[in-house]
């Protein structure tokens, strides 16, 4: 049987900077992925239809779609920001140092 070579690399910690995203571009999907998953889990805990949810978001039912099918392209953080906040929930967020990366 023929089977391919598998090489299995260590993860970053950040899957868009092991997709190749650079450290900056990485970090905004990495902080924006986090708050569509927080309005994500909200509405499906909710009950809500999605216009309902929309509603609550200060958002358009098409709108709230694209975050839940994680259109995360079309948000900007101050968007997303916004949204949990008109839905009464607070955003915190901690600075720390990152770790050293390896040379390639």
């Amino acid at each position: 049987m023929n089977t391919p070579d598998t090489t299995i690399e260590k993860s970053s910690g950040n899957v868009f900077a092991d997709l190749g995203f650079d450290a900056e571009e990485a970090q905004h999907l990495v902080l924006r992925s986090e708050l569509m998953r927080a309005i994500r889990k909200h509405v499906e805990s909710s009950g809500q239809t999605q216009q309902q949810a929309a509603r609550l978001f200060g958002v358009t039912q098409p709108r709230l779609n694209m975050v839940l099918k994680g259109r995360i392209n079309e948000f900007s953080l101050d968007a997303l920001v916004s949204m949990l906040a008109k839905a009464g929930m607070r955003v915190e967020l901690k600075v720390k140092k990152a770790p050293a990366r390896k040379a390639a």
